[in-house]
């Protein structure tokens, strides 16, 4: 492929709700452009941008992969996204390195959850944006149903571009309404228009006429006057108010069926910016600190933002950078300013699907990988040691589902930390962190199916097996009032005995308040010396509670009395004594389980707040209030973990994946009576496994 001046480039992301058929449609526009021969299909497994394993067993795209094709003088850099809500980290990447967003609806579905959530993504990108209604050739498609959705959801500004030539089994093409053409079958071939569909074409012709005069004085002054606008001025016009997010076009497609998709690739040629369009980027001078706008260029300083890297255990890291000012090329080095280390740059490459092709350089606005960097990682910007640049990273969502995860084998124990490092180093919204209470490996991440396919990459790429179980929760245990205890430990054998007495006092503490010891010896009951052998023997006692076992928390332990032998006490006795004391003035204190509660903030649509609080009522939830924000509800509830570890799967289930949240730990809160006996049960159950 030759090299492309940042004029002729145009990065598009595509995204939609699950199942719209991005990945068709991609496939469809390679075809079309003569960059692959033959029309792959998901079902079979043998599209170019759904190319690793588990795409192609479920189906689905799991990871964001970028096709570029050639169409009139211009290079296309399609981004393909993934459309399940699980995959939403490869979405971000995929949002953040495009210049345009093309969001697909099915002409069955129409404007869906995922559909909705995009639309809010492309807004917080400020994406210029068309919409194509795909499937066509779908039994039940609509495409005037769709379209009337669109506006009634996302405004006025979304207006048809074409519309279709019949429906379902009989669609064969569209209309444009701007040349007033027919563009039938997979070649796109002109025709005059069908005479049935005359009165509406004219029809939507006007409305998407007035919807352009309306951006621009100079044609509506025109159109106002009865004048008739030329092509030239409504393409020019379009052009200008697609840029500029006042004007949405739509048309209607059928990937699978690839027709219509050849009036898609040249919408996105004729009506989506440039690099250059989208205007200066702002950088951040890692050394000054101070910001910096940055004009799209060949010659400015080089900014390229890494979003996407790669594990290969053949290969090795393989990492996407789109280039947004200057140049790199290939056998150079360039300054990781992110991480303020020099990176080598070898053999650059164009990537498509997983086919690579060397090229020499990736210009200002262009879409690239290479292999084998050291140092950098996705988010990570490369630039110059003489002119460092920092591009904004990119924003990844917090995790909402964790699973424990334990090596089956001896030499799994070897394999899990390098392989649980390449897996995040590959998806950032993946979290890895060993559980200080428990001591298990969690593995987070933003839904199940998301956490469960990074094991299973692990499995297959580098070989690690590994059993998965919720996390255990952390409880707790601690004392509800204050009690004193003595034990005396005292063991005579053929030469020195043992001998250690003490006298503890333990009372409670506010909840989070730790644990504390302290001493009030007087006379020296206790010599200085055993002092330290007491404290001891409290802390390790502290890691194990009298009710399930769990660590005891917010305690004050005092030292205030005790004996000894002037030649059987040693530091050992004092330790076993201290530590059988406080056991046994736990035990007097009135133990009690102490739980996780977590903080949640729940946003739902109106229509399901019901619902939502009926569910958390059921968790043992307590809602602290709720609030109103157009259309939907903010419920804020706090909730044990012990309740919740699922609830991303709940609400989804229960909001037709329409609600989301977020979770924070908030503090420790006393477990009811009938839920610790359960607790302590299965405690015991599995200690005795153990």
């Amino acid at each position: 492929m030759k090299q492309y001046g940042v004029d002729a480039l145009r990065n598009v992301g595509l995204f939609s709700h699950g199942g719209a058929g991005k990945t068709s449609l991609a496939e469809a526009v390679l075809f079309n452009s003569g960059a692959i021969n033959r029309l792959g299909k998901v079902d079979e497994g043998n599209t170019v941008s759904d190319f690793d394993p588990d795409e192609i067993r479920r189906h689905i795209s799991i990871n964001v992969s970028v096709v570029p094709f050639e169409w009139k003088g211009y290079k296309v850099n399609i981004i393909d996204t993934p459309g399940y809500a699980d995959f939403v980290g490869e979405v971000k990447e995929g949002m953040r390195v495009s210049d345009a967003a093309c969001i697909l609806l099915d002409a069955v579905g129409g404007v869906e959850v995922g559909t909705e959530a995009m639309w809010t993504y492309a807004d917080a990108h400020e994406l210029p944006r068309m919409l194509v209604v795909n499937r066509m050739d779908r039994e039940n498609a609509d495409f005037f149903r769709v379209l009337e959705q669109v506006k009634s959801r996302f405004g006025k500004s979304c207006v048809a571009l074409n519309m279709p030539i019949g429906a379902q089994a009989s669609f064969d093409g569209v209309v444009d309404l701007i040349s007033m053409k027919a563009l039938r079958g997979t070649k796109g071939e002109e025709g005059t228009v069908p005479t049935d569909l005359a009165d509406q074409a004219a029809s939507l012709r006007e409305q998407l006429v007035e919807a352009i005069a309306e951006t621009d004085d100079e044609l509506i002054t025109k159109y106002l006057e009865g004048e008739e606008l030329s092509e030239d001025e409504l393409r020019k016009a379009l052009r200008a108010a697609t840029i500029n997010r006042q004007v949405i076009p739509i048309v209607a497609a059928s990937a699978t069926g690839n027709k219509g998709v050849i009036p898609v690739m040249n919408t996105m040629v004729e009506y989506l910016p440039s690099p250059v369009e989208r205007g200066a980027i702002t950088a951040t001078h890692s050394q000054t600190g101070q910001a910096e706008e940055v004009a799209i260029s060949d010659q400015s300083p080089l900014s390229a933002l890494v979003f996407k890297t790669v594990a290969d255990p053949y290969v090795g890291k393989l990492t996407y950078l789109r280039v947004y000012t200057g140049t790199i090329h290939s056998d150079s080095h360039v300054w990781n300013s992110s991480k303020g280390r020099d990176e080598r740059i070898g053999q650059l490459s164009m990537i498509r699907g997983k086919t690579q092709e060397p090229i020499p350089q990736i210009g200002a606005g262009d879409i690239g990988a290479v292999a084998k960097l050291a140092e950098t990682m996705t988010g990570d910007t490369l630039s110059t040691k003489e002119h460092p640049l920092v591009l904004p990273p990119i924003q990844f969502p917090a995790p909402l589902f964790s699973l424990s995860v334990f090596p089956k084998t001896k030499a799994d124990v070897d394999k899990m930390s390098t392989a649980l490092a390449r897996i995040v180093d590959e998806d950032p919204t993946i979290q890895v962190r060993k559980d200080p209470d428990t001591a298990e490996t969690i593995v987070s991440g933003t839904g199940e199916s998301h956490v469960e396919i990074a094991i299973e990459k692990m499995k297959r790429k580098f070989g690690l097996d590994v059993d998965t179980a919720l996390p255990t929760i952390p409880y707790k245990e601690t004392i509800t009032t204050k009690t004193q205890a003595e034990y005396k430990h005292k063991k005579q054998t053929g030469g020195h005995g043992q001998y250690g007495h003490v006298f503890l006092e333990l009372e409670p503490k506010q909840r989070g308040g730790g644990f504390e010891f302290a001493e009030r010896v007087v006379g020296g009951s206790v010599p200085k010396n055993f002092i330290p052998a007491v404290e001891k023997g409290v802390n390790e006692a502290v890691s194990e509670g009298v009710i399930a076992g769990f660590p005891v928390v917010d305690v004050k332990v005092t030292l205030f009395d005790g004996s000894y032998h002037p030649v059987d006490s040693s530091e050992m006795s004092f330790k076993i004594a201290s530590s059988q004391a406080f056991k046994k003035g736990i035990t007097q204190a009135r133990p009690v389980l102490l739980e996780p509660i977590m903080s949640i903030s729940v946003t739902v649509p109106d229509e399901f707040t019901g619902d939502v609080l009926g569910d958390l009522n059921t968790k043992r939830a307590r809602v602290l209030g709720m609030t109103p924000e157009g259309g939907v509800t903010v419920v804020e509830a706090m909730a044990p973990l012990a309740e919740v570890q699922r609830y991303v799967t709940d609400l989804r289930s229960l909001t037709q994946g329409r609600g989301t949240f977020q979770m924070s730990f908030d503090h420790y809160e006393e477990v009811p009576a009938h839920v610790a006996d359960t607790v302590a049960a299965e405690a015991k159950k599995k200690a005795g496994k153990e």
